[in-house]
């Protein structure tokens, strides 16, 4: 488990890269504002994309770039996903970062043969936060 101060995430984002050079799904978990869109922002500036990132909460999905797809199963859940046919967005090449995922999704990836990282973040207070890498 990782301490750092959002100043610090490049360094994870560089971390989950070296993990994952070929691109792969991130299950982003942890409570209400703990930071998972704030990860997301920062992974996005590592990979270089200049782009407004924001939470798809309403969306589902957002694309940046050529390389970044982001998720948020908040207002949909992991059941809506799967009969949306969204299992098979994550067959594009790229980093695919959702919010929200639970032990469904991450069953439903180890299932279909995906590479995925878990990153859970617990917030400590405004400046920390942990983030606990996983697969």
């Amino acid at each position: 488990m990782m301490q750092l101060s959002l100043d610090l995430l490049p360094q994870l984002c560089e971390h989950i890269v070296n993990e994952m050079p070929n691109g792969g799904v991130i299950v982003l978990q942890g409570d209400l504002a703990s930071g998972k869109t704030t990860f997301t922002q920062a992974f996005a500036r590592f990979l270089g994309i200049d782009e407004a990132v924001t939470s798809p909460t309403f969306s589902l999905q957002q694309r940046y770039g050529e390389k970044l797809f982001h998720y948020d199963l908040y207002n949909y859940g992991c059941e809506k996903f799967l009969s949306m046919g969204m299992l098979e967005e994550l067959e594009q090449e790229g980093y695919h970062l959702i919010e929200w995922g639970d032990e469904t999704l991450i069953q439903w990836l180890k299932k279909a043969g995906f590479a995925y990282l878990i990153v859970k973040i617990t917030k400590n207070n405004n400046e920390t936060r942990n983030y606990e890498v996983r697969q």
